[in-house]
């Protein structure tokens, strides 16, 4: 007998919270279409997420919730066609759905998890955290254990010094595990000290963080405890440079093949 819909998400959900192991942090290639989605699982990768930025870029809008939302959940649909391992979608802040259908839509597409942050876009600020958590809180009753939720805490954004956000950083992670999620994510976060002190914070729940040239390695953040590391919009980042750099050589009557 086929399993229903909801074993099948729980399945893929379980693998994808299981691969968040302290000392082993999943590493994962932020993708944006199916043909990147394949290229990472022919890499090796175990799970695929995508990015909301290159996602949205390469649809032909800016990030922040500028794309249409049903165009941004057609290309994630079509990632998790292109691949047979969990995936785990960047959905912004939520677009402004209800918990309720912003999980359906989700689980309908099968996603194994979700990246969701506490920006709001339509006025260019952090969102209340108690405000944030209710709806995280509400995520976390509609999918149970479907869904691995990753809660991006956005503070360092908008702080012009990483020592001042810090304190912000660690209530907003420590409300939103509260709220159920299984994953935080302080993005831009990169000294050792904010990281550890949000990891420490939250132990032993399972903290993401961003590889940024230049800042923490692969590493020294597994050192400090770090259980998933993101490119984000870094790989389709690297791509785009070297599609203009190829276009710039050819322009100039230099074929790359």
């Amino acid at each position: 007998m086929a399993r229903s819909h909801d074993a099948l998400a729980s399945v893929a959900a379980a693998r994808l919270r299981e691969l968040h192991v302290p000392g082993k942090p999943l590493v994962l290639p932020n993708v944006w279409d199916a043909d990147s989605a394949r290229s990472a699982v022919a890499a090796g990768f175990p799970v695929v997420a995508t990015s909301s930025v290159a996602v949205a870029e390469s649809l032909g809008y800016s990030d922040g919730e500028n794309a249409p939302v049903d165009d941004m959940f057609d290309a994630a649909s079509r990632i998790m066609r292109a691949v047979d391992v969990p995936v785990t979608v960047d959905v912004e802040a939520g677009y402004g759905l209800a918990a309720a259908e912003l999980v359906d839509r989700l689980l309908g597409m099968g996603a194994a998890g979700c990246n969701i942050e506490d920006t709001d876009h339509e006025h260019g600020c952090l969102r209340n955290p108690g405000e944030h958590a209710e709806l995280l809180a509400a995520i976390r009753q509609h999918a149970g254990a479907n869904l691995v939720i990753n809660a991006r805490v956005d503070s360092f954004l908008y702080a012009s010094d990483e020592s001042t956000a810090l304190p912000d950083a660690v209530e907003r992670a420590r409300c939103y595990v509260k709220a159920g999620v299984d994953c935080v994510y302080p993005i831009h976060a990169v000294s050792r000290e904010s990281i550890t002190a949000i990891v420490t914070a939250i132990s032993p729940t399972a903290v993401n963080t961003t590889y940024l040239p230049g800042a923490q390695d692969v590493a020294g953040m597994t050192g400090l405890g770090v259980t998933r590391i993101s490119l984000g919009a870094g790989l389709w980042r690297a791509g785009q440079r070297r599609l203009r750099d190829t276009l710039e050589a050819m322009s100039k009557g230099t074929m790359p093949y």
